[in-house]
């Protein structure tokens, strides 16, 4: 793509009146972003939805001295561009009405990889909401999935920090241009993400961190990942917007209940309620909501559970091998009641199956 019509497609997203969906419409019946700058009146004015009052602003329009502006700063910056026609523009996004016309990020992603998924929540999340959004975000890296959240205080920042932690790549959705970090506090977590995931806006720098623009910014927390996981929210906020949102895109939408006194909860317990949500207790619902082959969730979870050193021995001495549980007693120089007892707690944590004619072996 060169920079000429990358030139017009941001031009195209500052003309008064062209929204994302009127961006859509020009492109489809001028073939180009630079296309709808040189079409001719009497051309644009077949365009159902385009008025005569757009047909004039779009004509008259003094947009390509900002838009080269942006693109130097870009160069600058190190910041990516995607335009909505480009081959690598996420396909998730791309089915949604109003997507963003232009993306604008820094750092590198997949954007069309098989698993991503949003955890948002209130900005004031409690010692239980970042523990079990930790939690949450370990029991499910080992199907590798993209982590996509806001990167505010609370729910958000936790769990981006919970993906770097288990080495899952992280998308921070901004509702500002990339040449300012909001809240400036996780500057040195916005920085990370760009090593190893994305800073993503659809806003061109300069712009600020304005009430509405959060809103906007939730259509592509919601229009990029295959579910919407809310983990703790008041009545009312951007999380249950995300939701809604989510759900009007007819993407998953999981919540986590939570004690009816509890005004963290009260979003996540009416979004369940209502059946807009699907109760979220822990990974596994998640794996079996978007089947994520659900028959090797205990043997993924394993991974990442906490063994005893006792459960740690049987498994190595059980290896890649089916053993009797008397062999295991001989081979471990443990009583009979010690072996059976370790043995069930393996077998609890999915580590360990149980077969016929008490055989075990390690879960695959």
């Amino acid at each position: 793509m060169n920079e000429d019509e990358k030139k017009y497609q941001i031009a195209l997203s500052l003309i008064e009146g062209v929204g994302d969906v009127i961006g859509k419409k020009l492109l489809a019946f001028t073939g180009s972003a630079k296309a709808v700058f040189f079409a001719k009146r009497s051309e644009l004015e077949k365009i159902e939805g385009i008025g005569r009052v757009l047909v004039k602003a779009i004509l008259s329009a003094d947009v390509l001295t900002r838009a080269e502006q942006e693109l130097k700063w870009m160069e600058k910056e190190g910041v990516s561009h995607l335009f909505y026609a480009d081959k690598h523009y996420p396909n998730r996004l791309k089915q949604c009405e109003d997507a963003p016309l232009n993306l604008f990020y820094k750092g590198d992603v997949d954007w069309n990889k098989d698993k991503f998924i949003s955890i948002v929540g209130t900005r004031k999340a409690s010692s239980f909401g970042k523990q079990f959004t930790n939690e949450l975000v370990k029991e499910l890296a080992p199907y590798n999935p993209i982590i996509v959240s806001g990167l505010a205080h609370g729910i958000d920042v936790a769990a981006h920090k919970a993906a770097l932690e288990y080495g899952l790549k992280t998308i921070a959705v901004f509702a500002h241009g990339l040449d300012k970090i909001y809240p400036s506090a996780h500057a040195t977590i916005a920085k990370t993400i760009t090593t190893n995931g994305c800073l993503l806006t659809d806003y061109l720098s300069g712009t600020s961190a304005l009430p509405q623009h959060f809103v906007s910014r939730n259509r592509i927390v919601a229009g990029l990942s295959d579910a919407t996981i809310v983990i703790e929210s008041a009545a009312k906020g951007g999380s249950l917007i995300t939701a809604d949102i989510a759900n009007s895109y007819s993407r998953e939408v999981f919540a986590v209940p939570g004690n009816p006194t509890d005004k963290n909860a009260k979003g996540c317990n009416y979004l369940i309620k209502s059946q807009q949500a699907i109760l979220l207790e822990s990974a596994a619902d998640i794996v079996k909501g978007l089947n994520w082959d659900v028959k090797d969730f205990s043997v993924q979870q394993s991974m990442f559970v906490d063994l005893t050193d006792d459960e740690q021995k049987i498994i190595e001495v059980l290896s890649d091998n089916e053993m009797h549980i008397d062999a295991l007693v001989e081979a471990l120089s443990w009583g009979f009641s010690k072996v059976a007892s370790v043995l069930l707690k393996a077998e609890f944590k999915g580590v360990i199956t149980s077969l016929p004619g008490k055989m075990y072996k390690k879960s695959r």
